[in-house]
């Protein structure tokens, strides 16, 4: 988890400072907060190295949360080790909250990045963006997509959590999924039937510029090149600081989503979001991209 602006002191109530402290944890800072939960900083002193925990309050989270989600989030991070992933390490539960303990990435977010700083350069932008692609690649060959349903929910600028060394973590498995490589998902809400209800509109609300047609339109849609269509919405906004896409109108968001998208004439990089079925390429075919081998971009790109 990242480390945000958010620098107060977290006040743990007795009840959760002693589970903590039981298992070895002193909790610290705030670092995010959730609809169902807070995420601290907090040192584990068995192994003296700072963690991230996201306490998660029973009587906030919803059945379907509690009984689907977060087992499944738990579930997909149990198997997943890699250098770009954030790492889980403990689930524990009680009869009022649920804690897990996550790597704490010290960088914040690459969205809070380029709210700072603007657009990366070149070789930043190629950086991240070749991490991210391995990342995916290994979740994919894993049968793990790391958003399914969700209008471009999880695979956004957000959950691209940053360690102190400016490395990507990709974080939040909240809406992963272990599926067949060859399965399509058969149907998914659209925009106007996404924010029919509550519990679903106040997870997605926001996000549905990295999201592919086929989401939008509600059509049978394959979750792995839905995961790589995010990944060109996100090499864009490295590049250029701004959305290829405006998601305040559906409409015009469904337009947009049709032409080609074309990035600045002084840069090196070539389309890699194409419209039109199909639009996007494997993750693992995705450093080989002809744009990713021009310029300084290409040079970032591990063997």
């Amino acid at each position: 988890m990242g480390k945000g602006d958010t620098q107060e002191v977290a006040p743990p109530t007795s009840a959760y400072r002693s589970v903590m402290e039981e298992y070895g944890y002193e909790v610290g800072k705030v670092i995010g907060n959730g609809s169902y939960g807070t995420v601290y900083e907090a040192y584990y002193t068995k192994q003296k190295v700072m963690v991230a925990v996201k306490i998660i309050s029973k009587k906030k989270a919803s059945e379907d949360y509690l009984n689907k989600f977060l087992p499944r989030e738990i579930q997909v991070m149990k198997v997943l080790r890699h250098k770009y992933l954030i790492n889980f390490y403990q689930a524990i539960e009680t009869t009022s909250r649920v804690y897990i303990i996550l790597e704490l990435a010290q960088g914040g977010d690459v969205l809070e990045w380029i709210q700072r700083y603007g657009a990366c350069s070149e070789p930043l932008a190629g950086k991240w963006f070749s991490q991210m692609t391995l990342g995916i690649a290994y979740l994919h060959s894993k049968g793990i997509v790391h958003r399914l349903s969700a209008a471009g929910r999880d695979l956004k600028l957000e959950n691209l959590l940053l360690d102190k060394r400016e490395n990507v973590k990709i974080s939040d498995f909240g809406f992963a999924k272990m599926v067949p490589s060859s399965q399509a998902v058969q149907s998914s809400p659209s925009y106007r039937q996404v924010n029919c209800f509550t519990h679903l509109s106040q997870t997605y609300c926001g996000s549905f510029a990295y999201a592919c047609p086929e989401i939008l339109l509600g059509l049978p849609y394959n979750p792995f090149l839905s995961d790589t269509w995010s990944m060109g919405v996100i090499l864009y906004t490295l590049v250029v600081a701004r959305l290829p896409f405006d998601d305040t109108n559906l409409k015009k968001l469904l337009r947009e989503t049709q032409k080609e998208v074309t990035f600045p004439s002084n840069s090196s990089i070539s389309p890699v979001l194409e419209p039109g079925p199909p639009y996007a390429m494997p993750s693992h075919q995705a450093c080989h991209h002809p744009g990713h081998h021009q310029g300084s971009l290409g040079a970032q790109v591990p063997a």
